[in-house]
């Protein structure tokens, strides 16, 4: 997909992204890098304190340095032996100077010959009292780490230059301290420190380079994909599309189902978690772990291709469909599009009984015309007697299988579908009887659709019962169907007995799924929901269901083949009487 039009005109995230990480990556390495240089002079300049510390201290314990330190003489005699010998430690360990001094601080040495015998620029305090220390001064060379350490008057000096104490050579002063006769002050300025560092920064900054180029590599390389998977697409552009996709996901009267490659859920909008009864948002949840009807996790969880499939649940009858998204060539997970059939069924199921009860009242009214022309007849024939007598004999027999309906079904929605469905059973050779004991008071069926539930009830069981018995295969044997209403202690017992062909003990656990069906389809939602629809309400108004197959009806009153054993099918469904009232 490209994206072309006004949706190109800003730039793209991905080139947003790569300048960003560039900035941030540059910031951060100058950050590092500023840092470590703070460090690394730091570091150097502690280095540089031990080292002229070191140098110093190893010149004070020189004896040569004690010697003419304590021997009698000049600045000038001191200097032309100590010079060469200070200048030529100080090319060694590459330092930027070594001075020598008396206690009062006139140079002995010094690199630059026309500072000696000149007072000695910096701190000496601590060393004339004996403790070496270490400082950051601006001398005559300029800003410097210096160490400047005593020099002792040992035994050895004393007594070759003739200097004693009272009882002979000493090195110690009157109340018993080592004597201070010098001072070495050794030191390296800021600047040759700083020229050191600079000649060791290449390899660091070459480092340093290579990281950022790795780096802004790998960040060109991360733009790169981030461009192909966004299509060039940016920032703004993927809020305008996130915000139309939530308005249209959120708007669409169908469920919508997203399931990934993974088989966790994707995407579910509002109207998906009504229909399927999700109390949470199932994203990310995998599809064989969601709390809907068996069916449509089936269909899920194989990812098959399905075309308007009706799947029912616990309270809804949907159509289901679903198909696979394939794009270059990859799977991309499957899309699943919920609509909800429930009031349509209900719809249709009414719009079938009104049919068939149009198609009983169309033949009777033929029925009708045809007996009244047989009485017009008699009458214009001259058998007046007989006519009254054929008239009478017909409406008694019409009335009392109406009186038979009232009197035990007071309830008018299920009566009138009693009669309805008798006269239409009567088309097709099948009589329907109702049991002696049926009973179902007015005031027994009150609930808010409680009639519906029951109306559904019994008109699928009884449209299934007159289909058995009226199978061609039954050949000239009885085509009954017997209907018993009645309460039994907290429950409605709705039992429907027909005398076809029975049902296969295989097939019991399966009469009740959705598609089953001895029938062949005839529209494209397919055949076999009566029976599903049976099954929901009971579910729902948590009653039970009991299909008794060939060889569990013995007992069954009237229904007897020709060899005088039992045949057809038993169906017993019990409702609470409380859920109904």
């Amino acid at each position: 997909m490209r994206v072309t039009g006004p949706w190109r005109r800003s730039t793209s995230l991905a080139r947003e992204l790569l300048v960003l990480q560039v900035a941030l990556l540059v910031v951060v390495m100058l950050a590092v890098a500023v840092v470590d240089a703070v460090l690394d002079v730091r570091r150097d300049e502690q280095a540089a304190a031990q080292r002229v510390l070191g140098v110093a201290e190893s010149l004070a314990l020189s004896p040569t340095v004690q010697e003419l330190a304590v021997a009698p003489g000049t600045v000038q005699s001191r200097s032309a032996v100590l010079q060469p010998f200070v200048e030529a430690v100080r090319s060694e360990t590459r330092l930027s100077f070594i001075t020598v001094m008396a206690p009062d601080g006139t140079r002995w040495t010094h690199p630059d010959a026309a500072q000696i015998g000149r007072t000695f620029l910096g701190s000496r305090e601590p060393a004339l009292s004996g403790q070496p220390f270490t400082e950051t001064y601006a001398g005559t060379l300029g800003p410097s780490v210096r160490a400047v350490v005593p020099v002792f008057a040992s035994a050895e000096a004393t007594e070759a230059n003739g200097t004693t104490g009272a009882t002979g050579p000493t090195d110690q002063d009157d109340d018993g301290a080592r004597r201070v006769v010098g001072l070495v002050a050794v030191g390296v300025t800021t600047a040759q420190l700083n020229q050191e560092f600079l000649r060791s920064l290449p390899l660091p900054l070459a480092l340093l380079a290579a990281m950022l180029g790795v780096s802004l590599a790998g960040s060109a390389l991360v733009s790169r994909r981030l461009r192909r998977q966004t299509h060039g697409m940016a920032s703004d552009d993927i809020e305008r599309l996130r915000s139309s996709h939530e308005a249209v996901l959120h708007s669409v009267r169908e469920g919508l189902l997203v399931v990934d490659p993974d088989g966790r859920v994707g995407v579910a909008n509002d109207e998906a978690r009504r229909l399927l009864g999700l109390e949470s948002d199932p994203v990310g949840v995998p599809v064989a772990e969601l709390p809907i009807a068996t069916s449509v996790r089936d269909v899920l969880v194989e990812g098959r291709a399905a075309t308007d499939e009706t799947h029912l649940t616990d309270d809804r009858v949907l159509v289901v469909s679903q198909s696979q998204v394939e794009w270059t060539g990859r799977r991309h997970g499957a899309v699943v599009t919920l609509r909800d059939r429930t009031e349509l069924e209900a719809l249709t199921g009414e719009l079938d009984s009104t049919r068939a009860l149009s198609e009983a009242l169309r033949s009777q009214a033929h029925e009708a015309a045809n007996r009244l022309h047989t009485v017009v007849v008699l009458v214009e024939t001259g058998h007046p007697d007989r006519a009254v007598e054929y008239a009478v004999e017909q409406l008694e027999l019409s009335q009392r299988l109406t009186d038979s309906v009232l009197e035990s079904v007071e309830e008018p929605v299920v009566s009138a579908l009693l009669l309805g469905k008798t006269a239409q059973a009567a088309e097709r050779a099948v009589t329907v009887r109702i049991h002696e004991d049926s009973h179902l008071p007015a005031d027994l069926v009150t609930a808010p659709g409680s009639s519906r539930d029951l109306v559904t009830v019994l008109g699928n069981l009884l449209d299934n019962a007159v289909d058995a018995s009226a199978a061609p295969e039954l050949g000239g044997g009885p085509r009954d169907v017997n209907v018993l209403l009645r309460p039994d202690g907290d429950d409605l017992l709705v039992r429907v007995d027909d005398t076809g062909p029975g049902l296969p003990p295989e097939l019991v656990a399966t009469a009740f799924t959705r598609g089953w069906s001895t029938k062949v389809a005839t529209s494209v939602a397919g055949r076999g929901l009566g029976l599903s629809l049976v099954d929901q309400v009971v579910r729902r108004r948590g009653g039970t269901v009991e299909v008794l197959a060939r060889s569990d009806v013995e007992g069954i009153e009237g229904i007897q083949d020709d060899d005088g054993g039992v045949s057809g099918t038993r169906f017993e469904v019990r409702l609470p009487l409380a859920g109904l009232r």
